[in-house]
């Protein structure tokens, strides 16, 4: 008796779990997943604007504390990562092409793609106080950096040369 009890209960509680309380762990995660989506609404890379503000600057040296000095040391001036207190830059040094690194990372060669982890705002942040600290060590203006130009040195001084020297760096 006990044996076919058991069979039925299995039965029947299969049926219950599986189809009439629908509480499979597929419809578990879909759950969880669209309480996260409504608790941490997903932020697109377009939707931040970057800036190079005194306020941004000062987020992104406690982003860069928490998760960059690993591997760009305190005084980013490299160790597994590279430095950012030079002009060269491996992965270009234009606001986007900083913030498309953080997001992407660089799989190749270690760095994780930081933008799930992190999200847009505290991209840019970071983004930001590399930025100003690189612009900082090689004393070049920090309005130069939003114009975009890849010449962290500056063209208009060195003209048609640097803008060579960038183009051969891999920058």
């Amino acid at each position: 008796g006990l044996f076919w009890f058991t069979i039925i209960w299995a039965v029947g509680y299969t049926v219950h779990y599986h189809f009439i309380a629908d509480r499979s762990q597929v419809s578990a995660y879909e759950a969880e997943m669209a309480a996260a989506a409504e608790a941490w609404p997903a932020v697109a890379a377009g939707d931040v604007v970057f800036e190079l503000t005194p306020a941004a600057i000062q987020a992104g040296q406690e982003v860069y504390d928490t998760y960059c000095f690993v591997c760009h040391s305190a005084d980013l001036s490299g160790g597994i990562g590279p430095s950012f207190l030079d002009e060269e830059w491996i992965h270009g040094s234009t606001p986007e092409d900083v913030i498309r690194t953080i997001t992407d990372g660089v799989p190749e060669k270690g760095m994780a793609p930081w933008g799930p982890i992190l999200g847009a705002d505290q991209i840019n942040y970071a983004a930001a106080f590399v930025l100003a600290k690189n612009a900082e060590a090689l004393g070049i203006p920090l309005d130069q950096i939003t114009r975009g130009s890849d010449d962290p040195v500056g063209s208009e001084e060195t003209g048609e040369a640097g803008a060579e020297e960038v183009g051969e760096s891999g920058s």
